[in-house]
């Protein structure tokens, strides 16, 4: 598939997932040959919008084998993964490929979503809860809140209280819906009228963000222990 067909097919998926068509979008995805990191991970963001937690988890997979690098993929993967041990490993992954740094910026990348490094340490301390290491998930959170990595510090208290109480604490998440956008220039070419002086492809409309729900499993989960 050429660059450009993949660009085209990428920029309806999107468009198709703001218009609230996730079964458009998602054939639009997966109809891609030889999709990247970043399609992989759209995918998983549109079965997780679709409540369909295993074939998330697949696509996820995907797009942290495309790209190892990819901290946000880890920290998705974690999310949804509900095999605790495998959820804190994907966060300490995360942790790792931040190499030092307070973020990651994923909207030069397409993505509008700023992965925080103290979000990364939360994720890893609510797996410690669920894996019933309280103490490990306190000593992470007391990291998280450090001067250092400058987190929220009303919320790292409170997230600090729940875990000296032995209450659960529930992992963050990229916003549900939010997915990877391409390259803004190359959605401009596609845009140029062909020699008939029509559109090849409509303008992007905003993006809608929903605040995301914790996953089902983590919740039954919660309620059984």
């Amino acid at each position: 598939m050429g660059y450009r067909e993949l660009v085209r097919l990428w920029n309806e998926g999107v468009l198709a997932l703001e218009k609230g068509d996730r079964a458009a979008a998602l054939r639009l995805f997966r109809g891609i040959a030889g999709p990247t990191s970043k399609i992989h991970f759209n995918i998983g963001s549109v079965l997780l919008l679709q409540g369909d937690l295993d074939r998330a988890l697949e696509a996820f997979d995907q797009a942290v084998c495309k790209d190892s690098c990819l901290a946000v993929g880890f920290f998705q993967r974690g999310y949804v993964c509900l095999r605790y041990e495998d959820a804190l490993n994907d966060f300490q992954s995360a942790w790792m490929h931040l190499r030092k740094n307070m973020c990651i910026d994923y909207k030069q990348l397409g993505l509008k979503f700023v992965l925080f490094a103290w979000e990364v340490l939360h994720n890893m301390a609510a797996a410690h809860c669920w894996l019933g290491r309280w103490q490990d998930a306190r000593r992470v959170l007391e990291e998280a809140g450090s001067s250092s990595l400058k987190g929220p510090r009303a919320q790292l208290r409170t997230a600090l209280e729940q875990v000296q109480d032995h209450l659960f604490l529930e992992p963050r998440s990229v916003p549900l819906g939010e997915v990877f956008r391409p390259p803004a220039k190359d959605v401009d070419e596609l845009e140029e009228k062909d020699f008939l002086g029509q559109p090849k492809v409509g303008p992007a409309i905003p993006w809608l963000k929903r605040a995301p729900p914790p996953p089902p499993g983590w919740e039954l989960q919660k309620k059984l222990l």
